[in-house]
């Protein structure tokens, strides 16, 4: 594993440029054959367009970085083999819902979805419809991935100003925190009681983090590290 290190950063400066991925194309017969026996076991999952990114810099309080487009079949395949192409990288947005009582609200993926028993924050792999003007908007994807996740649209929360990007292995988990007004226990209650509505909902169950102890290894190192490290600057 590499190490982990966290970016604060005010600004996000993603460019969509759209680039022929030479890992996709030089081993796309075992990318069909690997996403086709993942689908046989989670036939939910579909091989939709994705957003992954390219030479990202930290520098002038900022994440700079180029985005092109693959289908999710390949950055699946990239992932489960190690992300052996090292000049890419996983870069997603994250809505860290923290509530009045200072409990951090966490959901639980779903048995038929790809992560299925991970445990982390709303988030999703950016997509087209985050492209906006050339850009790609991480804050709007946060945003719609909670609504879609949780119900929650945006005003529900106040959103932080900047951003807490963790660097780990490849990926880069750009992270927002979200403050609620309300309690941990009546916010998971009203996520849950909009999962009882959906039909399919991606999350299966919720969870708070009231501290460090709440902590488990279902959650991702990302999530982790930037939740230890917001109870260590509140304690």
């Amino acid at each position: 594993m590499t190490p982990l290190v966290i970016h604060r950063v005010a600004a996000l400066d993603l460019r969509y440029e759209p680039w022929p991925w030479p890992f996709a194309d030089a081993r796309r017969d075992e990318i069909a054959a690997h996403f086709a026996e993942r689908q046989r076991r989670k036939p939910a999952i579909w091989n939709g367009r994705v957003l992954l990114a390219r030479n990202p810099v930290f520098a002038d309080d900022r994440l700079s970085a180029s985005y092109f487009d693959v289908d999710f079949a390949s950055l699946l395949a990239w992932r489960d083999w190690g992300c052996a192409d090292q000049s890419v990288v996983n870069g997603f947005g994250m809505g860290a819902l923290r509530c009045a009582d200072g409990a951090f609200v966490l959901g639980e993926m779903a048995q038929h979805t790809a992560n299925a028993g991970r445990i982390y924050f709303p988030a999703g792999t950016p997509d087209a419809d985050d492209i906006s003007g050339g850009t790609v908007d991480i804050a709007g994807s946060v945003a719609r991935e909670l609504e879609e996740e949780t119900g929650l649209t945006p005003a529900d929360y106040r959103a932080d100003s900047g951003w807490d990007c963790v660097v780990v292995d490849a990926s880069i988990a750009m992270i927002r925190l979200l403050q609620v007004d309300c309690s941990g226990a009546s916010l998971r209650e009203r996520i849950e009681a909009n999962l009882a509505r959906q039909l399919q909902p991606e999350l299966s169950a919720i969870h708070l983090v009231r501290g460090p102890a709440d902590l488990t290894s279902a959650m991702p190192r990302f999530v982790t590290a930037f939740i230890q490290q917001q109870f260590a600057s509140t304690s």
